[in-house]
């Protein structure tokens, strides 16, 4: 059952953050993820949540991605990032098999 990383963050160094945006896709293809969202255009539709900026992946399970979280290519990515975010906020969500 596919599962997915969802990630709330709103950066504060653009310069420092370009660092870990070229580490961290190899390391999400490595692990079989894929973008579906990292950053673009957000409009709210209703209530108050107003995400600075949304990245959204796609993993086969929730084991890969977690493993792809845990993994030594992809603790040295996040290590890129340290400074570069006001916040990131990190949720790792199984989905669901066929249509509901």
């Amino acid at each position: 059952m596919s599962a997915y990383i969802i990630v709330q963050s709103k950066i504060a160094d653009p310069e420092q953050f370009q660092h870990y945006m070229k580490a961290a896709p190899a390391v999400v293809q490595a692990f079989a993820g894929e973008y579906l969202v990292r950053g673009g255009a957000i409009e709210v539709l209703e209530g108050g949540w107003h995400p600075p900026r949304l990245t959204v992946l796609r993993y086969p399970d929730m084991a890969t991605a977690k493993a792809m979280y845990d993994s030594p290519e992809y603790v040295a990515a996040r290590a890129l990032r340290a400074g570069a975010t006001e916040m990131f906020d990190m949720v790792l969500v199984e989905g669901v098999d066929g249509v509901v």
